[in-house]
């Protein structure tokens, strides 16, 4: 077995560097991962080409390398909880594409399994196809979309253990798991690190293959986008 454990966030984040293409996991504010990008606002890296469904908030998540103006490049499907991200696109100081949000996952799933392109029929017809190739399959258009490249993955996940097997709760599956493998480096932050053999092999999402490291978080805030209630009735 190999041992993917790290003491801590900054161990986890070495080699980190300028001008990097990062993924980062999490729907909306859901299984973002938190200690990663409060370790990259430390840092104080910049040139960054983000890759993650959503830009966060302006004061939390991706929203703090925005602030910071560490982030050159956002690769999105959902942006419209950020002020700050609306401010930069429309003065011309960030650089920003916008992917549907199956054709992100999928992009992010392509790499992981080593496929270098695909066609799908999602954009055909708008701005999302400029400039692409295009092709047509049992009388229907499709697009070609390319895999991501990225030198890191930093993913969030529930519980995992020193091989890196990793088990996500609720809403933080939906694109965490396929990000993992899908860079030269995964990164994974849990909730709980537990020893190896805790772990029902039949609950594990993703296995130790498609990590290279594993530390225990800290101090999660998990908090949410737009909180609402009901109202009473009298």
């Amino acid at each position: 077995m190999i041992n993917k454990k790290v003491d801590n966030v900054q161990e986890a984040l070495a080699g980190i560097d300028d001008n990097m293409t990062l993924m980062l996991g999490g729907f909306g504010l859901c299984g973002i991962p938190e200690n990663a990008i409060a370790e990259l606002v430390k840092r104080g890296v910049s040139g960054l080409t983000c890759i993650s469904n959503n830009a966060g908030v302006d004061d939390f998540g991706l929203g703090l390398l925005l602030q910071n103006k560490q982030i050159k490049k956002m690769i999105s499907s959902y942006v419209g909880e950020n002020d700050e991200f609306e401010r930069q696109m429309l003065s011309g100081e960030l650089d920003v594409e916008l992917v549907p949000q199956g054709t992100l996952a999928e992009r992010c799933r392509a790499a992981q399994a080593g496929i270098p392109a695909f066609f799908t029929p999602a954009g055909y017809g708008t701005e999302v196809a400029e400039g692409k190739e295009t092709r047509e399959f049992d009388g229907k258009m499709y697009v070609l979309e390319h895999a991501f490249k990225a030198d890191f993955a930093f993913v969030k996940a529930w519980k995992g253990d020193a091989a890196g097997n990793l088990i996500f709760k609720g809403t933080a599956r939906n694109f965490n798991p396929v990000m993992c493998g899908a860079a030269k480096i995964t990164v994974a932050e849990v909730e709980e690190l537990v020893p190896l053999g805790a772990l029902d092999p039949n609950q594990i999402h993703i296995p130790g293959i498609f990590v290279q490291r594993i530390f225990q978080g800290e101090a999660y805030e998990k908090r949410i986008e737009q909180r609402t209630v009901s109202v009473r009735s009298t």
